[in-house]
């Protein structure tokens, strides 16, 4: 194996990481909120502090990234995810079951820029579009996570501590380095409009993801009886869907052009959100999820996919200069991804505090952005510079 085959390799097991963790965690939301007796706005209040540490993580990132590799970036990450995820479930007081979630939280802003600098610059390398591929591998992750918490059933939460051993082992595999020093990258050029509008349709993205990965399991709890031990179904089927649309994704994008994918997509998710609302029983639920995740499933490679072009401008070859520039402004392209979650997970939250169905109801309307964002994900970057 090469090796550019074994960093491709080892970013991919970092998403998978990421994704195994996340989901580990959120598919046990149900058991945190039990244990520690938090209303729905008292773990809205959580999430928020999570999400705006982890925003807090991807800047911090960016700035890093300029001076160094994002393959030191990713392991620190990694780090302290390790760090928190035994302390948030073993905490025997509230303070340090937020400790951990503030130090989760930080640590998931690092691996997500990370993770998505690794696979840009490997995209580049590759010379053919593979962002789905990495995607693919979260998703991957998040289904077994989603298995495992299937698996533990009603076991204690500490039970998940184990998890902390496997972003240390993928911290010591051979990611991709920069070559060649780096004093600063400047990103003032970067034509941002274009990538304002891609971050918009990332998001919308994000909004749905969240929602559906942080309150699935807890809709099926709360609106229907659904047994405990399988509140984990709103999630699991939602990632296999959206694993095989990723897989598929090169293929129909190849196929059918960016556009009438990512527009079929929102069109299917649309309705797959009005089923998730209006649905009579939690199996009829548990569908719309699925279809959910067929629906959504590209949106997140292509935008940062779309990102890396246009930030990249036509050069064919980047030196360690561009690289650097390309990396911070994937870092800060990153700070959709939590403007998403902040709609998914705390305004779904919020405005479902009555009954969540109204909650899901909020991305049912808002993912139709995605229809007239679609075409700023084909722009390239001979077509940005014109428009300059």
């Amino acid at each position: 194996m090469t090796p550019l085959a074994r960093s491709r390799r080892a970013a991919q097991a970092a998403f998978a990481t990421q994704g195994l963790v996340y989901i580990s965690l959120t598919a046990r939301l149900p058991r945190f909120q039990d244990h520690w007796g938090l209303s729905d706005l008292g773990l809205s209040g959580l999430l928020l502090m999570m999400v705006l540490l982890a925003g807090l993580g991807s800047v911090s990132a960016e700035s890093l990234a300029k001076r160094h590799a994002s393959a030191t970036l990713l392991r620190l990450g990694l780090g302290l995810i390790a760090v928190a995820v035994p302390l948030l479930t073993t905490a025997p007081a509230m303070p340090l079951f937020i400790l951990g979630l503030a130090l989760y939280g930080v640590g998931l802003g690092a691996v997500d820029a990370g993770t998505n600098m690794q696979a840009v610059a490997l995209e580049h390398a590759y010379g053919r579009p593979i962002l789905p591929s990495f995607h693919g591998a979260w998703t991957l992750g998040g289904v077994l996570g989603a298995a495992l918490a299937l698996a533990l059933g009603n076991a204690p939460l500490w039970a998940d501590a184990f998890l902390c051993v496997i972003p240390l082992a993928v911290a010591t595999l051979p990611l991709l380095p920069r070559v060649g020093a780096v004093e600063d990258a400047a990103i003032g050029d970067v034509p941002w409009r274009p990538i304002l509008l891609v971050g918009l349709g990332m998001v919308l993205f994000y909004m749905v993801d969240t929602a559906a990965q942080t309150w699935g399991p807890t809709y099926l709890d709360d609106v229907f009886p659904t047994p405990h031990r399988l509140v984990a179904l709103a999630t699991f089927p939602y990632l296999v869907a959206s694993l095989a649309l990723r897989l598929a994704g090169d293929g129909l994008v190849a196929r059918h052009g960016v556009v009438p994918v990512l527009r079929t997509g929102a069109l299917v998710a649309c309705a797959a959100l009005a089923v998730v609302v209006f649905a009579p029983s939690w199996p009829v639920a548990v569908v719309g999820f699925t279809f959910l995740g067929a629906g959504v499933a590209v949106i997140a490679p292509l935008s940062f996919s779309a990102a890396a072009r246009i930030a990249g401008g036509a050069a064919s070859d980047f030196g360690s200069a561009e690289r650097a520039r390309v990396d911070a402004v994937i870092a800060r392209f990153n700070q959709f991804n939590y403007l998403g979650a902040l709609l998914g997970s705390v305004l779904t939250g919020v405005v479902g505090s009555g009954t969540l169905r109204v909650g899901f109801a909020v991305p049912m309307v808002l993912i139709l952005g995605i229809l007239p964002l679609a075409r700023a994900f084909a722009a390239s970057p001979q077509q940005v510079s014109a428009t300059e």
